[in-house]
């Protein structure tokens, strides 16, 4: 293991979890899951650390998060944290990752991991991210969760023939379905959720992202250049703009020769939305999520976040009202329902039209 490598992403919006996800402090800074001391991003780092130390882990973020992201990670090496100029999706992110390892180690081996999943199944998780690194010796390697319910917002891997313990080859990835397609997937035991969860040698990443993507190879080579002249930071500046914004699941992976899946099964969870959290938290005998502080008479279902600077200093009564997502800050009240939670965006784009940036 001492030339693996992790890199976390970790530039997102998190547009989803408004109000408490902002510009300046989106949702994998934030405690939203797990420990209520621990930001997602800060538990990503740490259920890695047992298997790549510090510093053999980079994070790629927005310039305008560097320092919130070095408040939630102090131990990060400064030269491991990585600022986008701008967002360019997660193929130049993770092709400028990968050219950056490389220059430290020709021989590493890197996985990539979102920045705001949560894990329920730690040692689990672990496992098959050996059983991935392992694959990546001689393939371009992701893992796939094996679904626990039909689910249309996410991409499925079409699992093929096994070609070692624990591992498969990708027959195929297959976009977002239909709720009929996602049935029939989620019983199958052929399709997997598409995790976002990557594993490769860096060269041979860098070399497909060379095969597929020639004109993000070019710039990748100018940064690359500038590095070893002590000029990568204006270098950057001036071309990431520039590269073309693909992700690397169309960009590379879905046009790679020889890719392999690790079927996983532990409590993942991708945080996407206010329902997610509400999942994943703590519940009373009436399924509510909320703290101590709220009185709740003849309510099911709901969450109730109370983030302001003075949380618990106020009320929050629920009466007589089943399944709702309340969360208040010290500037923001959103009350919806919980089947609503993938509208937040709508409100986002509200504030945005009449000017009022200062709440996104």
């Amino acid at each position: 293991m001492s030339h693996v490598f992790t890199v976390i992403m970790a530039g997102g919006a998190g547009t989803r979890f408004w109000p408490a996800s902002r510009a300046r402090r989106p949702k994998q800074l934030l405690p939203l899951a797990g420990r209520a001391d621990e930001a997602l991003l800060a538990a990503t780092v740490r259920r890695v650390l047992p298997l790549c130390p510090w510093e053999r882990v980079l994070v790629v973020t927005a310039s305008h998060l560097a320092d919130a992201t070095r408040e939630v990670l102090p131990e990060l090496p400064p030269e491991n944290l990585l600022a986008e100029p701008c967002a360019r999706n997660t193929a130049p992110c993770i092709a400028w990752a990968a050219a950056t390892i490389r220059r430290r180690d020709p021989d590493a081996t890197v996985m990539v991991l979102p920045a705001d999943h949560h894990i329920a199944d730690e040692e689990g998780f672990r496992a098959a991210l050996g059983r991935a690194i392992a694959a990546a010796q001689t393939d371009i390697a992701t893992i796939g969760i094996r679904p626990t319910r039909p689910e249309t917002g996410y991409g499925y891997i079409e699992i093929g023939e096994p070609i070692a313990e624990g591992v498969h080859r990708v027959a195929r990835f297959i976009e977002k379905p239909d709720r009929a397609r996602a049935e029939r997937y989620a019983v199958s035991g052929e399709h997997l959720w598409n995790s976002g969860m990557f594993f490769f040698r860096a060269r041979a990443m860098l070399d497909a992202v060379r095969a597929h993507l020639p004109d993000l190879a070019s710039g990748i080579d100018r940064i690359d250049r500038a590095a070893e002249h002590g000029d990568e930071a204006a270098e950057v500046a001036r071309t990431f703009p520039t590269l073309p914004s693909v992700s690397i699941d169309h960009g590379v992976m879905e046009k790679a020769a020889r890719l392999a899946v690790v079927p996983g099964s532990f409590g993942w969870s991708d945080v996407g939305s206010w329902q997610s959290a509400w999942e994943l938290a703590a519940k009373d005998g009436e399924s509510n999520a909320a703290p101590e502080s709220a009185v709740l008479v003849d309510a099911r279902g709901n969450l109730v976040c109370d983030l302001r600077a003075a949380a618990g200093s106020r009320v929050i009564a629920l009466v007589g009202v089943s399944d709702l997502v309340v969360v208040e800050t010290d500037d923001a009240l959103l009350v919806m329902p919980r089947e609503r939670a993938q509208d937040v965006r709508a409100v986002i784009e509200a504030l945005k039209a009449r000017g009022d940036l200062a709440k996104v």
